[in-house]
């Protein structure tokens, strides 16, 4: 499966910015998709999930200020993130769990995208 992202920045402290993934290869269905971040020095942060079911998942930094939504074209996630302050600086990186015609399970990470919100 490979992830492919965008949207990623600069934006000023209470901006907006939107973040793409898309997802292809043998997939058979896709279980859940997701963002995650990293900064310097910390581990890797979920930040939002979304199940197929459309069963969402947000931490607790983010709640109230980004959304997370499937979209067309069919296996894209969007993270839309709205008031954004400077600490959600970090790279973010997509996520997929899916089952592939072959009958296998994959989780796939994207490449990562910037995000930098300036003071």
């Amino acid at each position: 499966v490979q992830l492919v992202e965008s949207g990623g920045g600069l934006v000023q402290a209470g901006g907006s910015l939107r973040l793409s993934c898309t997802a292809s290869g043998s997939i058979y269905s896709i279980n859940s998709m997701g963002w995650y971040r990293r900064t310097p020095g910390k581990q890797l942060e979920l930040v939002a999930t979304i199940t197929s079911a459309g069963r969402t998942n947000y931490a607790d930094s983010v709640k109230g200020r980004f959304t997370i939504y499937r979209d067309s074209p069919e296996n894209t996630v969007i993270l839309q993130m709205n008031s954004l302050k400077p600490e959600d600086t970090a790279v973010y990186y997509c996520n997929s769990d899916s089952e592939l015609l072959n009958s296998d399970s994959s989780v796939s990470w994207g490449q990562g995208t910037q995000v930098t919100v300036s003071s």
